[in-house]
């Protein structure tokens, strides 16, 4: 036990004062979603001079216009914006450009327009790798952003190889998985690997849960590794809950009931447990899709839901327990924090949601989820490589790998 407790605290430790985070700062934006080709269930990760587009679109609730401009940044690896960098030389075109494309919603209870973005557009082109903040402000207020999207673009001119095992140097084939990878330098010239390259290797996409600049163990001319480090061991977890709510009329898969309470739509989920053994169950490692039966233009004419789920519990925990997803606004978003319920031994928590497709966790703040750890779980690990070469101005993405374990 004290292994696994330096372990997680070891991890803690070497996360940055800021993270890759797409956020709403406002009760009234919801349903962030940062795509990569229309395809919701991809990170958000495009590769430079590639016909690749990202799609970065919200709901404000109501009908009312709003004028929203953007305002794109360039990001060093820890996601601090990049000082060495005129904006002519990551962005060519214009910054600071109205949102131009807009729907309302059609035929819903809950009024909302759907704004959506493009990059690259008819305004704006991204030159650089790297990380990249797109903020949206109300055209009279350009000091308080409403949102922000958050998505990297890839020159891939290094290579990661890796693997992920249950066999780790802690226990065997338990509760935990250990990461083990390598970055081939290719072509580029690396004279001080340390300080030239920045790696990051997050599971699932968790913000809260990644390992930042770990020193390799190994290094030569032609690569680094990074192999049997206790720091890259990570809890297992257990497969996503998920549910679909495709009909506000009847019960989706993992719903309950339907209610219509004026003016809300309520769908209660059936009471999740903590699991006592692994079994197996496809999710898509907490993503999200917006989706109805009945319409082809899902994104105008989908309901908002209050969203009802439970956790059965034999007692209160000691710390406070939340839904995730990356539908959230982050691993600890205070809409999401679940309350106690003593007389039925019950977690609850209420999201207001758009209609759709979801995977979702537990998250106890600070400690591993009450749903368990299998080594069996299927998880998604992303490696990312930065490289600042001596006397460079920013950091470039120059590696990129997912890897979807299955054990």
């Amino acid at each position: 036990m004290k292994r696994i407790v330096y372990t997680l605290l070891f991890i803690t430790l070497l996360l940055p004062a800021k993270a890759q985070q797409s956020l709403s700062f406002s009760d009234q934006i919801r349903t962030l979603q940062v795509t990569v080709n229309n395809d919701p269930l991809l990170p958000p990760f495009i590769e430079l001079g590639k016909h690749e587009q990202i799609t970065i679109s919200f709901d404000e609730l109501s009908h009312n216009y709003h004028r929203y401009i953007y305002h794109i940044q360039h990001c060093n690896a820890d996601w601090t914006e990049t000082e060495g960098l005129f904006e002519s030389d990551y962005l060519a075109g214009f910054n600071d450009q109205p949102i131009e494309n807009y729907e309302n919603s059609f035929n819903t209870s809950q009024l909302y327009t759907h704004y959506t973005l493009r990059f690259p557009n008819a305004n704006t082109r991204l030159l650089l790798s790297g990380n990249y903040r797109v903020q949206i402000f109300e055209d009279d207020d350009r000091d308080t952003p409403l949102l922000q999207a958050e998505f990297c673009i890839v020159e891939p001119t290094m290579s990661i190889l890796a693997t992920v095992s249950g066999n780790t140097d802690i226990d065997f084939n338990q509760s935990h998985q250990q990461v083990t990878y390598s970055i081939g330098y290719g072509a580029n010239r690396v004279v001080d690997p340390r300080r030239e390259i920045h790696t990051v290797v997050m599971q699932n996409r968790r913000q809260d849960y990644r390992v930042i600049d770990l020193p390799p163990n190994i290094q030569n001319s032609k690569e680094i590794a990074f192999t049997h480090r206790r720091e890259l061991i990570f809890d297992a977890g257990n497969e996503f809950h998920k549910f679909e709510l495709l009909d506000v009329q009847k019960p989706g898969m993992n719903i309950d009931n339907m209610r219509w309470y004026a003016p809300y739509y309520h769908a209660t989920l059936y009471a999740d447990r903590p699991a006592r053994n692994y079994v197996y169950d496809e999710d898509q490692n907490g993503a999200f899709v917006i989706r109805t039966d009945d319409y082809d233009d899902d994104d105008i004419m989908s309901e908002y839901v209050w969203v009802h789920f439970i956790l059965e519990a034999p007692q209160a925990l000691s710390d406070d327990i939340y839904v995730y997803g990356n539908w959230s606004n982050g691993p600890y978003d205070p809409a999401c924090r679940m309350t106690w319920d003593e007389s039925a031994r019950q977690y609850h928590a209420a999201v207001y949601l758009k209609q759709g497709y979801y995977n979702y966790m537990y998250l106890q703040k600070g400690k591993s989820s009450p749903d368990g750890n299998f080594y069996q779980t299927e998880n998604e690990y992303i490696i990312l490589a930065y490289y600042r070469p001596q006397g460079g101005r920013y950091d470039k993405l120059v590696g990129y790998l997912r890897r979807e374990t299955s054990l």
